[in-house]
């Protein structure tokens, strides 16, 4: 296997282990907490569990990052964004940028504590508000994958 091969492997699992994590708390996690915590109950008990998956999210995305940079070094690859039919180039860049201020800069910064005091005040509205912002991160993560996908097979989704 080339250094190639090595960086997408690494950068395909680190991928499947983040917005599959994404998918498991926004469709499993969130939905189990909402109907076996009261709503009082229910941020708290999301926090307590979001905050070990926070941690894999960090490494992988971290990791996914730094394969995808790599691939791109490594082939030269520079040109494929300044082309639309290389949108799916630009979702990855957006999808790992919006993930990783997410996690590296808003929640450990501002965002935990903001929705820390919003749930004191209106635990039922936060709770509403964190699986709401899942639900478009997973949307995000899988309009992705679905094009880098395709795009990589030379299947253009977009049409352009």
């Amino acid at each position: 296997m080339t250094d190639f091969g090595i960086a997408r492997a690494l950068h395909l699992i680190t991928v499947v282990l983040w917005i599959g994590g994404v998918g498991m708390v926004t469709t499993v996690l969130l939905p189990g907490i909402r109907r076996s915590h009261s709503p009082n109950e229910r941020f708290g008990a999301f926090h307590a569990i979001e905050a070990r998956f926070a941690n894999q999210a960090r490494w992988t995305t971290g990791l996914a990052g730094l394969s995808g940079l790599y691939m791109v070094w490594r082939i030269d690859a520079w040109d494929r964004f300044t082309s639309a039919a290389f949108w799916w180039m630009h979702a990855m860049v957006l999808t790992w940028l919006v993930f990783t201020l997410m996690l590296f800069i808003a929640e450990p910064f501002f965002l935990g504590r903001w929705l820390e005091r919003r749930a004191a005040i209106n635990a039922e509205a936060t709770y509403r508000l964190v699986e709401r912002l899942h639900w478009v991160l997973l949307a995000l993560g899988l309009v992705t994958i679905a094009g880098a996908a395709a795009g990589v097979a030379g299947v253009n989704l977009a049409g352009f």
